[in-house]
């Protein structure tokens, strides 16, 4: 059983949160937060920035953090798309920029990151004016912590940056890790991380231990109770065959490594069927095609089904007899693992990073090593062959996820930190 904290709320602390600083600097959380954060009485307000209008993990644990803080929060997104619509749907506030988004990306060099100073200081401008209005800037990706830097700065404003990424030469330029690293360090007064992996490479990267606070992402376990199962739908709408069912869930990227899952089909046994559920995002199309091309080459064709991007993702994972989750590079978090356990469905998942603090092996699922397509295969023929293992592993980690990762007691821990961090910055 996790341990837990005796500050009022019990929680697990080896899950929820990773508290760096000795407990009895803290008030019981029970005192310190209401529906939100309050300070001196009023609901604490928090704008939070998001650079991005598509919706990947990052954005998905922003909305159920959001909209804890709806009724004194606002988003603003440097562009719009499905994250808006998100948003709208979760009734939080939001605001979406009209003008060009930025152009830096997670590979950027000093040059392009020098050219793009004119699209960075308007926003910059809008945010600090913006931010007149709110307790604190959160910032929720390393786009938007450039922006919130500075903003906070300019409008003397606390600046939190939850790091959702891995800050590794695998994931982003020596540069990018550089200016993250140096603003987290110089104008955040707390950065909080979404796993011991992620705080590690912060940490590695040249983040200063003190700052960062390590803090689960919180799910929902009612939104994954009670799903239909949707095989006579998808067999009918995408000639899936009968049989045992692997799910994929995530955008189609090499990183994601949904071709290691084609290569362990070439091992594996003509009852197993495969559904790639996402879509590129992010100029990805050509590894699509090398996809497309691969399970041509290999006759795979009817094994392997391509179904886009979907909204109903926890009825999909109850449909699945396993999930894969077959990332070739550390895994910052893991959001696919924790959902398939809350549907129902046993996961494998490659053995590095996030993933390794989510599942028990051989109790609340499997790890497999990265990369490994015939590991991987090795694995999934065991979990095929025993049925009664899957379901008493799907069952043990469905209890393990709700107890673990409920979204109120994160909510509650995030709001506690942001309230604590606020009335640090407003005494000083």
């Amino acid at each position: 059983m996790p341990s837990t904290t005796s500050i009022g709320l019990k929680l697990p602390l080896k899950s929820v949160v990773h508290y760096l600083q000795p407990v009895d600097d803290w008030l019981p959380i029970d005192k310190q937060v209401g529906i939100a954060g309050v300070i001196n009485g009023l609901a604490m307000k928090v704008l939070f920035l998001d650079q991005s209008g598509q919706l990947g993990g990052a954005e998905l644990s922003l909305t159920d953090v959001a909209k804890h803080f709806k009724h004194q929060g606002l988003v603003y997104l440097f562009e719009g798309g499905p994250f808006a619509d998100k948003l709208a749907a979760a009734q939080v506030p939001y605001k979406v920029r009209q003008r060009p988004s930025l152009s830096i990306s997670k590979e950027s060099g000093l040059w392009q990151g020098l050219l793009s100073l004119r699209q960075l200081l308007p926003l910059v401008g809008e945010v600090a004016k913006m931010a007149q209005t709110y307790d604190l800037i959160y910032a929720n990706t390393q786009k938007a912590l450039v922006v919130g830097a500075m903003a906070s700065v300019l409008a003397r404003k606390p600046l939190v940056y939850h790091l959702r990424d891995i800050l590794s030469a695998e994931h982003f330029s020596p540069i990018n890790r550089r200016v993250a690293i140096t603003l987290a360090n110089t104008c955040a007064t707390l950065v909080i991380a979404n796993s011991q992996a992620t705080r590690q490479a912060f940490m590695d990267a040249g983040g200063r231990p003190q700052l960062i606070k390590v803090v689960y992402n919180g799910f929902d376990p009612d939104q994954y109770e009670g799903q239909p199962l949707l095989r006579p739908v998808l067999q009918q709408q995408h000639a899936i065959q009968e049989g045992f069912w692997i799910g994929h869930f995530s955008r189609l990227s090499p990183w994601k490594g949904q071709h290691v899952l084609v290569d362990a089909l070439q091992y594996l046994d003509e009852a197993v069927q495969v559904l790639l559920v996402g879509k590129a995002l992010f100029g990805e199309d050509d590894y699509v095609q090398s996809l497309q091309a691969k399970i041509l080459n290999f006759g795979l064709q009817d094994h392997v089904h391509f179904l886009g991007f979907r909204s109903d993702i926890p009825a999909l994972m109850a449909s699945c007899d396993l999930v894969a989750h077959t990332s070739t590079s550390p895994e910052p978090f893991g959001r696919v693992i924790i959902e398939s356990m809350l549907s129902g469905c046993p996961v494998v998942a490659a053995k590095d990073g996030g993933a390794t603090e989510l599942i028990d092996h051989g109790k609340t699922g499997w790890l497999c090593p990265p990369n490994d397509p015939q590991q991987l295969a090795q694995m999934i023929g065991e979990c095929q062959r025993q049925p009664q293992l899957r379901q008493k592993i799907a069952t043990q980690a469905r209890v393990q996820a709700s107890q673990t990762f409920s979204l109120e007691q994160t909510n509650q821990v995030i709001a506690g930190l942001l309230q604590q961090h606020v009335r640090r910055t407003t005494s000083s």
